[in-house]
């Protein structure tokens, strides 16, 4: 029950419109069953079935004063107007009655539109935030397709148990209590049997959808899955077509599709029960009240018939909002496990947190000071990634990063911006700790040009400005010139307005890269990271990125990573990375003469 009181709390600045849908609810309710008990007296009195009413009874707040009034208003009406003028006007007053009742019906469901989709909204929009403020680490964790599925999939079985809940709530009840009021006029034995037989068929109804909620969560789990293998395709179609891998792939995509389907027929055969099983337990509820009360009619002499015809003919007003509160009860439980998976992401905990008194920071002035820095992942082991790093960088210097893969060089530069924090040591920019600044004024320092150039589906004038405001299109153009992009970009169908596709896939590798440096240009940071940005081109558009990347160096602080050894040697100071540690540092050529790992991976790299 939290989780659904949590969903609730998105609705609380709704409650304007939900007032209204509740009035409004209990305005249809009213004018239904005011419609209902107005037919069978008004039929009795016409077809002299029970004597007319002549005089007027004495008024009370009663429910037999009430009744007793309604008849004589009938009965002066049939005596007066004549019978079929009488029935004339009083099919036009049910005419009306059910047109009012369906209007306010239409006015609370417009009120609840609101609640509904401001709720989905809001939920989305936390989701979306969590997302983007989660460490990376909590993505090493979790399947991509996964991740999606909960901000689509299980928001949208949300919105469905949200309305469930509001009509369960609302509408439902407060029709099934009318109705028993109304009938507890009629005859209290009676309507006390009724509610008896009620909760004994709500307990059956709750007893068949017990498990509804556990398979519901399978069946989004699986559905996540789905879309990461859909989305492992669409990202990985080159690989696939080149290995002939299109049976394998089309067998996993099978496979997980079987499992959803079978969960999925489970889950759903026993959701679309609730319907009929409603049905045939509400008719054995109507022939046991038809027993009972025909023994108070015809033995006990306690009930009169045309108050037994009455009574029934209310009672049979009961079955469709006992259908709804079942069909809504079963979709609430589907729902619950979408919100046990959706907060699941909202309760995840953000380990990258910034300090109440965070210190501001516009510019980078001195150094950068790795002190006994050690760093690992915990998540599948606690494999040390980097350890015992101490490492001073000053301003303006080039600083270069080799070794094999897996030596912790990324993990080393990542620490910088705080894409992760570190399990041992501290990092010191300027004297202070990063963990002690502002984490939008220290991300503001770095400028990053990655191995892959992460573009989005956008212009190419918003992947360059990306992140920046009150951007102009001519510091655009001067950005793009300097990352030797201006040229290629005139050349596209509509320049800087050109829509560049998904990752950027409508331009080349080069034409991208050259792309994240006009970005990095333009926001014009002080400190600059390089991490294998030139790797994946070929010689042509090497040299043109590299002379790029020499442009947007100049003037700042480099942390260089590189597997192309013969691009860093004029940096000030190498530092050589094995297993976690430097095991070598220094510039080009006192490395060289060490004769140790470095010239190793200089004389493999010449071979």
């Amino acid at each position: 029950m939290q989780n659904l009181w949590r969903i609730l709390s998105y609705i609380r600045k709704y409650r304007g419109f939900a007032i209204l849908n509740v009035l409004f609810n209990m305005l249809t309710v009213a004018f239904s069953l005011f419609s209902v008990m107005m037919i069978v007296p008004f039929m009795q009195l016409l077809f002299g079935k029970i004597p007319m009413v002549m005089e007027a009874p004495q008024f009370s707040w009663t429910a037999d004063s009430l009744f007793a009034y309604f008849k004589y208003y009938l009965s002066m009406e049939i005596s007066q107007s004549g019978q079929l003028v009488a029935l004339v006007k009083f099919c036009l007053v049910i005419a009306l009655l059910f047109f009012l009742k369906n209007l306010f019906r239409f006015l609370a469901l417009f009120f609840l539109a609101p609640i509904r989709s401001g709720a989905v909204r809001e939920i989305r929009s936390d989701v979306y935030s969590k997302i983007l403020s989660l460490p990376l680490s909590f993505y090493s964790k979790e399947r991509k397709g996964d991740i999606i599925a909960r901000i689509s999939d299980d928001v949208r079985e949300v919105e469905i148990s949200i309305i469930s809940f509001l009509e369960v709530t609302v509408r439902e009840p407060l029709t099934i209590f009318i109705y028993l009021g109304a009938l507890l006029m009629w005859s209290a034995e009676l309507t006390a049997f009724v509610f008896v037989m009620l909760l004994v068929t709500g307990f059956i109804i709750g007893r068949v959808g017990k498990s509804l909620k556990r398979q519901s969560a399978e069946a989004q789990d699986i559905s996540g899955r789905l879309i990461s293998i859909v989305d492992e395709t669409l990202g990985g179609l080159r690989i696939i077509h080149a290995f002939n891998a299109e049976e394998y792939m089309r067998d996993q995509f099978s496979k997980i599709n079987r499992q959803l389907f079978g969960i999925s027929v489970r889950m759903n055969s026993r959701r679309e029960l609730s319907s009929p099983l409603t049905e045939f337990l509400a008719m054995c509820v109507v022939c046991a009240v038809l027993y009972y009360g025909g023994t108070l009619v015809l033995e006990k002499k306690t009930l009169q018939a045309e108050t037994f015809i009455g009574f029934m003919v209310l009672f049979a007003q009961l079955i469709p909002p006992a259908k709804g509160f079942s069909n809504a009860f079963y979709n609430i439980r589907k729902g619950l496990a979408s919100a046990q998976r959706i907060f699941e992401i909202l309760d995840a905990p953000v380990v990258i947190e910034e300090k109440q008194e965070a210190r501001a920071i516009q510019n980078f002035t001195r150094e950068i000071e790795y002190h006994q820095v050690g760093f690992s992942y915990n998540n599948f082991d606690d494999k040390k990634i980097l350890e015992g790093i101490n490492l001073t960088i000053s301003k303006g210097k080039l600083v270069a990063l080799v070794g094999q893969s897996g030596a912790g060089k990324t993990t080393l530069v990542d620490l910088l911006p705080r894409f992760y924090d570190v399990s041992t040591g501290h990092i010191k920019i300027d004297g202070v700790d990063v963990r002690d600044y502002k984490l939008s004024d220290l991300r503001n320092l770095f400028g990053m040009v990655s191995q892959e150039a992460i573009l989005f589906n956008d212009t190419v004038f918003n992947n360059i400005a990306f992140g920046l405001k009150n951007v102009t299109m001519e510091q655009v153009k001067e950005a793009a010139t300097i990352a030797n992009a201006h040229d290629f970009i005139s050349k596209l169908s509509d320049g800087y307005q050109t829509v560049i596709g998904d990752r950027g896939n409508k331009l080349s590798g080069g034409e991208r890269q050259r792309l994240t440096i006009a970005r990095a240009v333009l926001a014009n940071p002080p400190i600059l990271i390089l991490d294998e940005a030139t790797s994946s081109l070929d010689s042509g558009s090497e040299k043109l990125v590299q002379d790029a990347l020499t442009k947007l160096m100049r003037g700042r602080t480099t942390i260089v990573i590189a597997h192309r050894l013969s691009t860093i040697q004029y940096a000030d100071e190498i530092m050589v990375m094995q297993d976690g540690k430097i095991a070598e540092r220094g510039n080009h050529i006192s490395l060289m003469a060490k004769s140790g790992i470095y010239k190793r991976l200089v004389e493999l790299q010449a071979f």
